[in-house]
């Protein structure tokens, strides 16, 4: 029996089992190059390689799929719910190498750095509460700033791709990014296909590169079908007062970033987020966090990307997002089918991030759009917050003559443009209210108290109309 539509929220939607595939497969193309990334940086900086490496990257992919699941579905006080995939944090990464660094790298480095995610990832659990009760002080003027950045950082990932890290795009590259960005603008404008213009536009982009000799299948036959991760591989973890210190900051900024991306798929899915959601959001990320280096992994948390997968396709279940969950552990414990989709040349997959990315900066654009300027210091707030946002992504060593514990807060634009945002509100809305025309609810609203006339992000249907995001504005999130 159907619960009355009064009654059931948006992300509680159960589709057929083959969407719910389809789609949770979306999610994990969507983010599988990030997840891939951190363990192959770390396990070059501790100078593993072969088997050891291997091992790291199918325990992150592992990891990322129950924290998804645990993220998703949820239990009782831990997980807020919502369809956010979970994947290991990039934003830890400059922190764990100085860790590695620091202890002579090698084995000994990685058992310091798990100790040091262990013991932060038990403080971010146990702070949660504290997170979760300073969001009414994230009204839109603050999470559409956050959000604009969010998806304006995301941009540089897909050049990236593009580039594959380096300075100049190949002409091949740069063809395969457009041919997929072409077939999932056209794929959207179809509209049973619409839904899974992602999808079918990487697979498209996949084969084109398969023919065009971009892609091979070399690395599929020598991997094997079943590999299970073994507990703490590399030794117990070592406990060091310092890489401990370093962690526990890192783990703040990413509790901010976890924060932003929670209100962020709230915006977009156009349901309410309380306090005591975003709890338990924090809770399973920090819980997370805290299991990563048993299975020899590193810290989770949000990953923004796949809220822009989410805003694109219109599709809001949690139930998707779950069963992508479950395939990216699926990939963790299968060797050959992370192979396979690791066939994908990282081009094709930036020609779909472009719009993934850029529907981010739109929802924050979006919700800006809702904020009163006249009369108020909110222009002030939105220009400061977003001008701290894009300095690390113009200029990544802007902050390098700072201390350490800065550059892990600015170095990071999201918890830039978070901490800024959040503190000018304070400032102008909050402590120093009674500015003409400031109306109270942007001093400290809840932040995503969504109306019915606004919950829908991509128009009738939650699909795309005329190929682009339409309907009403929906209200901030990230």
């Amino acid at each position: 029996m159907t619960a009355s539509p009064a009654t059931t929220r948006p992300e509680d939607e159960v589709l057929p089992a083959p969407q719910l595939v389809s789609y949770g497969f979306q999610h994990v193309l969507a983010m599988v190059g990030g997840v891939l990334a951190v363990p192959f940086i770390i396990g070059g900086a501790a100078g593993l390689d072969g088997d050891d490496l291997a091992l790291l990257v199918s325990s992150a992919l592992f990891l990322s799929g129950l924290a998804t699941l645990l993220q998703t579905l949820g239990l009782p006080y831990v997980g807020s719910q919502l369809p956010l995939v979970q994947g290991i944090s990039f934003a830890s990464v400059s922190t764990m190498l100085t860790i590695i660094g620091n202890n002579g790298g090698g084995e000994h480095g990685l058992r310091v750095t798990f100790g040091a995610i262990i013991v932060a990832g038990v403080v971010g659990f146990v702070i949660a509460p504290f997170f979760s009760s300073i969001v009414r002080f994230f009204p839109a003027v603050v999470t559409g700033s956050v959000i604009t950045v969010i998806g304006l950082s995301l941009v540089p990932v897909a050049a990236g791709w593009i580039t594959d890290q380096g300075e100049t795009a190949t002409t091949s590259a740069i063809v395969l990014a457009a041919v997929t960005l072409l077939a999932v603008l056209v794929l959207a404008k179809i509209p049973t296909l619409s839904r899974l213009a992602v999808l079918l536009g990487l697979v498209f982009g996949t084969v084109v590169a398969l023919i065009a000799g971009e892609a091979d299948f070399d690395g599929v036959g020598s991997a094997s079908v079943v590999a299970i991760p073994h507990p703490l591989t590399f030794g117990a973890p070592e406990f060091d007062v310092a890489a401990i210190v370093a962690m526990v900051i890192v783990i703040l900024v990413i509790m901010v970033e976890t924060t932003a991306d929670i209100l962020a798929v709230g915006e977009v899915v156009g349901t309410t987020v309380d306090n005591k959601r975003i709890a338990a959001g924090l809770r399973a990320d920090m819980a997370s966090t805290v299991v990563a280096p048993f299975l020899n992994t590193y810290p989770a948390t949000a990953f923004a990307q796949n809220v822009g997968m989410v805003a694109i396709t219109g599709i809001k279940s949690r139930f998707a997002v779950a069963v992508g969950g479950g395939l990216l552990a699926l990939l963790g414990l299968s060797p050959l089918l992370a192979a396979i989709v690791n066939v994908m040349p990282l081009s094709v997959l930036a020609g779909a991030g472009i719009v993934l990315f850029g529907s981010v900066t739109a929802s924050g654009i979006r919700s800006l759009s809702k904020v009163d300027y006249d009369g108020t210091n909110n222009l002030i707030i939105v220009a400061t917050a977003v001008g701290f946002g894009v300095i690390p992504i113009a200029y990544p060593d802007f902050w390098g003559a700072f201390p350490d514990w800065w550059q892990t807060i600015f170095d990071s634009e999201i918890s830039a443009a978070a901490i800024v945002a959040f503190g000018l509100n304070l400032f102008f809305n909050v402590l120093l209210p009674g500015t003409p025309a400031e109306p109270s609810h942007l001093a400290a609203a809840p932040a995503l108290q969504v109306r019915e006339d606004e919950a829908e992000v991509l128009g009738e249907g939650g699909s795309f109309t005329g190929g682009l995001p339409t309907g009403s504005p929906a209200k901030e999130t990230e």
